[in-house]
Parts: C-alpha cells; structure tokens; sequence
C-alpha cells in the first residue's frame, strides 16, 4: 500500500517479499536499462518478474531520481507554483465555493487541490496550460447542471473553464450543494 507521505521506498520491504530479492538486485537490473524510456522499464518487471503496476512504478521512480509521488506538500505549494492567471482564477474558484459552503477543508490529493468535507471529496481541480479542469466527482451532479455548463467542453467527469475564467459562484456552489448532498445520501447521513 502506499505511503501517506509519497515515499516511494515504502514498497521496498513488500517488493522484497513478493518477489524475493533485495530491492538492490532491482536497482541493478534497472540501472542496466537505464538508457531506456519509462514504458519499457515498467514492462520489462511487469512480464520478466510478474511485478504489479504500483510496485513496478515504485522501483522506476525511484531509479529515476523521484523518491516521493508527492509534488506539493500543501495547496500554497501547488497556488505557487501556477501562472498567476491561473492562481487568481483557481483560487477565485475556491473562495466562491468556501464562502458559501461551510465544513469544507482544501487539502491536497492526487496532487491536485480539492475541496472535502467530512464524508468525501466535494470539489477538485488541475490546471493544464490553456484551461482548468473542474471535477465535482458525480456524473450525476454534472448532468443535473448540464443547461449551466453549456458554455463549456463538459467531459464524462469533468468540465474545462479557461485560465481567465469570471468566476460563477453560482454555478459552483450549485455542483458543491448537489455534491454534499450526494454525499450525505450515500453516508446515510
């Protein structure tokens, strides 16, 4: 299983069990392959040694100078490290939904920010180089805001807006309200 912290080497002790060698054996075979890509890394455990995809991941990553899967340790970190178009509009995003919507916590997960309450994930985002992508994790939720997200390409999970998005607090804290309440129906709460 992995580790909170991203700390790829988490797996070794597991890597080691399953398949019964020291994790520097593996390190050797990989250095031997080291001139070739990420893929054929990957495949080469995965059909020589019958590794799984997240061990062989692990062992990769780590060969290749990324010891952790963690990129950003808190949601400042990863505001710092965009545009400031993008920053300005994706914390506009947040702040129209956490005015709003009490109890929610932005917290970092799959290296994205995301808005969560108590009982599960309300509203995510990532930020690509021409639009930000928005997930209120429900089909559901989406389709019931279909006529609203007409403006936008609105995917099977997701919708994009653009950098510079004017923010529409309404729209957003309606996907937050269906969301929550989503969430409470399927909590029993």
């Amino acid at each position: 299983m992995p580790s909170k912290d991203g700390d790829r080497s988490k797996f070794f002790p597991a890597i080691e069990k399953k398949y019964g060698e020291k994790v520097s054996f593996w390190i050797t075979r990989l250095k031997e392959l080291e001139s070739t890509k990420y893929p054929e890394q990957i495949a080469y455990l995965k059909e020589n040694y019958g590794f799984s995809q997240a061990h062989a991941n692990a062992l990769v990553m780590y060969v290749r100078g990324s010891t952790t899967s963690k990129r950003f340790d808190s949601p400042t970190t990863f505001f710092n490290g965009l545009e400031p178009q993008a920053r300005k509009t994706v914390k506009a995003i947040f702040a129209a939904i956490t005015g709003k919507q009490k109890g929610l916590e932005l917290v970092m997960a799959w290296n994205q920010p995301m808005l969560r309450n108590k009982n599960g994930y309300v509203l995510g985002l990532s930020v690509s180089k021409n639009h930000i992508t928005i997930n209120p994790f429900s089909v559901d939720v989406l389709e019931k805001n279909m006529k609203k997200l007409a403006p936008f390409k609105v995917n099977k999970y997701t919708f994009q807006v653009p950098l510079n998005w004017d923010v529409d607090a309404l729209l957003l804290n309606s996907l937050a309200k269906a969301r929550i309440t989503e969430i409470k129906q399927e909590k029993g709460d």
